[in-house]
């Protein structure tokens, strides 16, 4: 497991700095924006399904559910992770399927 480090979006331009993930990894409240965080996933020749986990019970008290995002086997998709994504140890929890030929960038929003 790693903790993932966000980037800000600047008016003068961002340089994306790829994050090689992790089976799970988290992200700290304090790597959120406002309204939460935008994982780019970026994909060469492998297919992936990436999950949010949602730490928040139904009302009978029962795990969220977690519904996977599927990436092409060669492409990118953009995530939103809201801050409602954060669990009562202040942090969100991202898994991916697969690995390989597998980036992230997180960023801010």
């Amino acid at each position: 497991m790693a903790a993932l480090t966000s980037q800000s979006f600047l008016q003068t331009g961002t340089t994306p700095v790829p994050i090689t993930p992790t089976a799970s990894d988290t992200i700290d409240r304090s790597q959120f924006g406002p309204t939460g965080c935008i994982l780019r996933c970026i994909t060469t020749g492998t297919t992936a399904n990436i999950s949010i986990l949602d730490p928040n019970p139904t009302q009978l008290g029962n795990a969220g559910t977690v519904v996977p995002i599927a990436l092409p086997a060669t492409g990118s998709r953009m995530i939103k992770i809201p801050q409602a994504a954060i669990n009562s140890s202040n942090q969100a929890t991202v898994t991916s399927s697969s690995q390989t030929g597998l980036t992230y960038e997180l960023y801010q929003y």
